[in-house]
Order: structure tokens, then C-alpha cells, then sequence
């Protein structure tokens, strides 16, 4: 095992695998950009060095400035975390000229897997199905074989960016430009592809592990159907819409994803499942990184997904078969984002005057928040993550619903209460998801009126940070107590 990780990120992920290291007796080493000088996984690390000032972005993706910290701090191995490099084959390249471990899979695996259509064709080739589709440079022909509905994407990247869903053929050529311009501005590439698209999809993907002694077995799905804008916002474990034959067969064709890539670590094979038809599902895409819900999966299996990916880098086998891996209970997580839902989720931001995460029976909260945190633009908005495991659904989602109740970042306005209310939709309850229904119900899981208690509680807590400690002098003008020169006083008004 080694004795020194450098976690090549910043955030809850960093704070997550700076755990595990902790609990493995492995020396931690975070690195950090000015702006994150006091972050939390500064703060929870073994060590810390400083990788770069503002624009602090571009300090966690100098891969240069990560493998000088990592050499100079004598660390044997990198961890990327999710995001940043976490999926970039050259940084996988250059740790291993350096002589470093790159916890994750083989450079290779990341770019053919990185190329949705490289990666496609090989699945394919492996007996894994796919979407019925096709690609450029017959794109346009391709979509009219297809028939309308049909989903433009780009095949470099990923997260919504480039997509297009197009319902009107007669619209086909200024969507493939519109796809393209995107594309290529995000990712540098406006290669598309097109495939069919399914009406009202559930997006399951299945949890891979795999060693360096051909033994790949899988941890059961999770269903992540709960997006808005193609970004998953509420995932669990496992989905009510799999029996266990058609959980056995999907596991067993992510398997084979896996092998034909060579892969080796933790990844997730993602399919889209026709909600009708559960049977008909359909290889999406593979990541060949940890996942932001890999908790979920962690919580029904009793496995630590960071410390195999550990284990695996470090040459150590696999210590269980396929037959081994139990499902048990239900788990849910809730993605707590920077954002202000009554305002079209405009990004929000602001100094985290007042925290408090829920812990506790069945709750765990994976954070990189502080009171103090500065949260800007700089960054992902999501902070945090809330996830609630019970013997059953029902049970899971009210712990959550109880938990997201009880999360506090006064002074960040986050997406806690609409995930809130979200779990409390009469469809979530009952299991009948899709993709597009967050996008359905959006307006009305957002309340027009602020309770009266949330300006009172922030009037509270404004005096309290204004308030003078006992004893000394206090400007009297840095204090809203009302208090004027030359008159009466005049009591204070929060609005």
C-alpha cells in the first residue's frame, strides 16, 4: 500500500478520499489555489501545498503544478477525485512518466471510453447493446434513417453540454450547427454523434470494479433518472424498476464494457432503460472515474469505493467474486447545489455565515463546506451531498426528506428546499421516474413567497455577527442598534 496520496482536487471529494486515506493509515497531501488557502480539505489533509493564485480553475488543471507537489511532497500515487483531470488520458500518462500511480484506469481506457463513438463501436463489438444511431460525417443522413425523435450529442464530453433533442427534421440542419458551435466551445471537438431517442428514458448505470488480475465483477445500478438539464440531481440505490434478472443481465453486459476497454478501478457503465420495457436498455456511456453518487452504492453493498480503488492501484486483487456481493436496504443522495431555484437556478453565492449538516442513523453528509466558506463562481456549484439509507425506499426518502429539513448554509442559497419537495412528489414516492420529469414539474416545486421565519432568521444572525463582545470599545456606528449622533434612536429594519 502506499504511504503518500496527493488528491489531485479540491471540494467534498477531496475531503471524501482524504477520509479513507486517514482510515487506512495512508499520509494525505491537498493541494490548493489561493482562493481555497482555508478550505476545508486543506485543513482535514496531512499536509498542503499551494498550487497556484486566481483564476484558481486553472490551478487544479496544471498537471505540471500537481506532479511538482506530488514529487516534492514524496508522494507515491495521485488521485484525481471526479472533474479537473479525473478523466484525462494525458494526466494519466504523465503520472506514470513521473513514476507515480495514477489511481484510476489504464491512459488507454480513458480515451476510448472518453470517444463515445470509439466507445460505441467497442461495447458493440463485445455483445453489449447500443443505441440505435449514428455519427458524423453522415449525421444528417443517419437522423432521417432514425426518424424523428432523435438526440444529437457530441462525442468528446458529456454533462448536457452540445445536446439536442430534436423533435422537427425540417429543424435538423440548424441543430446540428447549433450542437456543433456548442461542442466545439466546451470541449474543442464538434464531432456528433445521433441517436434514437427513447420518450420518457430512465438513465441506470451500474457500478464496475475491476483488478489488475482479470477479475471484473459489478455492485449492482443506481437510478438516475431525477436530472434537470441533463445533470442528475437525486440518485439511488437500488432502482425500483429492475428485478433481479434484468439486474443480472445488465451487471453482466457493464462487465463486458469493462473487459473491452481493459479496465481497471472503479467505473460506471450507463445505460438508457426504456421505462415500459425495462429488457430494453441501451449502453450509454462509461466513466472512467469515481462517481458523485458512487455513496449510494457504498451504503447497500458495505464497500468502500475509494479504499478498492486504493487497493486495486496499489496491484492487490480483488477479495470477492461476483457471488459475494449483497444488496441490501435502500439508499437515496441528494446533491446540494449553489443555486437559487425562484430565480431559473441563477448560481448564487456568498460567505457560509451559519452550518449545519445532518449526521447521524442512516444520514451521511460527504461536504467540503466550513462557516466562513467563500463560495464564488470559480467552481462546480454543487457543495455538498445528503444521503439517507433505510431497509427499504419508503424509509430512505423520508430520512432524506427529514435530513434536507435540517441542512443549513445560511448565508448561500442552495437547491436544499426543492430537492425537498421534489422527494415529496407523488411520482418519486411511487418509483414512476423518468428524465424529463423534474423539467415537467418544475414550477410548481418552487414556492413564490419566502416564510416570514427565513428574513427573521437572518435579521438574527446579522445582529449576532454585528453584536460587540463583552467588555472594550465598540464604534457605535458599526452596530445596527439604532443609535444616531445628535438624536433618538431609530430601531433597525432587516429587509
Amino acid at each position: 500500500m502506499f504511504e503518500t496520496v496527493l488528491v489531485a482536487n479540491r471540494g467534498e471529494i477531496a475531503v471524501r478520499v482524504i477520509r479513507t486515506l486517514r482510515s487506512m493509515g495512508v499520509r494525505s497531501v491537498a493541494v490548493f489555489s489561493d482562493a481555497d488557502a482555508d478550505a476545508r480539505h486543506v485543513r482535514e489533509a496531512d499536509t498542503a501545498v499551494r498550487i497556484g493564485p486566481a483564476p484558481a480553475s486553472e490551478s487544479y488543471l496544471s498537471a505540471e503544478r500537481l506532479l511538482e507537489a506530488a514529487v516534492r511532497t514524496g508522494a507515491q500515487a495521485v488521485h484525481p477525485g471526479y472533474g479537473f483531470l479525473a478523466e484525462n488520458a494525458a494526466f494519466a500518462h504523465a503520472c506514470a512518466e513521473a513514476g507515480l500511480v495514477f489511481i484510476g484506469p489504464p491512459a488507454d481506457a480513458i480515451s476510448l471510453m472518453g470517444d463515445k463513438i470509439r466507445a460505441k463501436e467497442t461495447v458493440q463489438a463485445a455483445g453489449v447493446p447500443v443505441v440505435p444511431g449514428g455519427r458524423d460525417p453522415d449525421l444528417a443522413e443517419a437522423a432521417r434513417e432514425l426518424g424523428a425523435p432523435v438526440l444529437l450529442k457530441p462525442s468528446a464530453g458529456g454533462g448536457g453540454k452540445g445536446m439536442r433533442l430534436v423533435r422537427d427534421l425540417t429543424r435538423l440542419e440548424e441543430e446540428i450547427a447549433s450542437a456543433r458551435r456548442e461542442a466545439r466551445a466546451s470541449f474543442g471537438d464538434d464531432t456528433l454523434l445521433v441517436e434514437r431517442w427513447i420518450d420518457r428514458p430512465r438513465h441506470i448505470e451500474i457500478q464496475v470494479l475491476a483488478d489488475a488480475h482479470g477479475h471484473v465483477v459489478h455492485l449492482g445500478e443506481r437510478e438516475c433518472s431525477l436530472q434537470r438539464r441533463h445533470q442528475k440531481i437525486i440518485e439511488e440505490a437500488p432502482s425500483v424498476l429492475l428485478d433481479e434478472e434484468t439486474r443480472a443481465a445488465m451487471g453482466e453486459a457493464a462487465v463486458q464494457a469493462a473487459r473491452s476497454c481493459g479496465y481497471r478501478g472503479a467505473g460506471t457503465v450507463e445505460f438508457i432503460v426504456n421505462g415500459s420495457d425495462p429488457s430494453s436498455y441501451y449502453f450509454m456511456e462509461m466513466n472512467t472515474r469515481l462517481q458523485v453518487e458512487h455513496p449510494v452504492t457504498e451504503l447497500i453493498t458495505g464497500l468502500d469505493l475509494v479504499e478498492w480503488q486504493l487497493r486495486v492501484a496499489a496491484g492487490e486483487p480483488l477479495a470477492f467474486a461476483q457471488q459475494d456481493v449483497r444488496l441490501t436496504g435502500h439508499a437515496v443522495e441528494a446533491r446540494i447545489c449553489a443555486e437559487d431555484p425562484a430565480r431559473g437556478f441563477l448560481p448564487s453565492g456568498g460567505t457560509v455565515l451559519r452550518l449545519r449538516e445532518p449526521q447521524g442513523d442512516g444520514i451521511r453528509t460527504d461536504s467540503g463546506l466550513t462557516e466562513g466558506t467563500e463560495v464564488g463562481s470559480l467552481y462546480d456549484p454543487m457543495l455538498s451531498k445528503v444521503i439517507a439509507y433505510g431497509p427499504d425506499r419508503a424509509t430512505a426518502l423520508r430520512k432524506l426528506r427529514s435530513a434536507l429539513a435540517e441542512t443549513v448554509t445560511l448565508g448561500v442559497q442552495t437547491n436544499a428546499g426543492f430537492l425537498r419537495r421534489l422527494l415529496a412528489h407523488p411520482a418519486v414516492i411511487a418509483g414512476d421516474l423518468d428524465t424529463g420529469l423534474v423539467e415537467r414539474e418544475v414550477e410548481g416545486l418552487i414556492p413564490t413567497d419566502v416564510p416570514e421565519e427565513v428574513y427573521e432568521a437572518a435579521a438574527a444572525v446579522r445582529l449576532d455577527a454585528l453584536t460587540p463582545e463583552p467588555g472594550g470599545w465598540t464604534d457605535p456606528f458599526s452596530l445596527p442598534t439604532g443609535w444616531r449622533l445628535g438624536g433618538a434612536r431609530k430601531a433597525p429594519a432587516f429587509h
